[in-house]
């Protein structure tokens, strides 16, 4: 009995320490220097620990369309902050304003997030400063 005991507590150790491993700090990822403010139709809603992703299309200045993914908080911190699992769905128009990659890509970590069809304005939740 003892040595179950002792191998379901080393697997669930294994098993914890990867999620614990998966998470970075803003400063690894994002330049608080960069800030962007940007409107696009929602293409995609990954709604999962440890931090929720949704990308959008943004049209640029030259016409061209590029998708950016924005990184937000966990699923708890957003539904504290008045997130519900549906509050963005594929097809919504949401204006994000957040802090651009440190690599230059086309993601950033979203700080607030309004709305088009309701104008609400929700925190998204940001690691910046944790």
């Amino acid at each position: 009995m003892r040595t179950r005991l002792a191998i379901v507590m080393c697997v669930a150790s294994i098993a914890a320490s990867g999620r614990a491993l998966a998470h970075h700090s803003f400063a690894a990822e994002f330049d608080e220097s960069k800030p962007v403010k940007l409107t696009g139709s929602v293409t995609k809603v990954e709604w999962a620990n440890p931090h929720i992703w949704f990308f959008m299309d943004v049209k640029n200045q030259d016409g061209s369309v590029a998708n950016w993914g924005f990184e937000m908080g966990g699923t708890g911190q957003l539904v504290r902050a008045g997130w519900k699992r549906d509050s963005m769905k594929v097809g919504d128009m949401v204006t994000v304003e957040a802090r651009r990659a440190r690599d230059g890509s086309n993601n950033a970590n979203a700080q607030t997030v309004v709305l088009a069809r309701t104008g609400q304005r929700l925190f998204a939740g940001s690691s910046q400063g944790q």
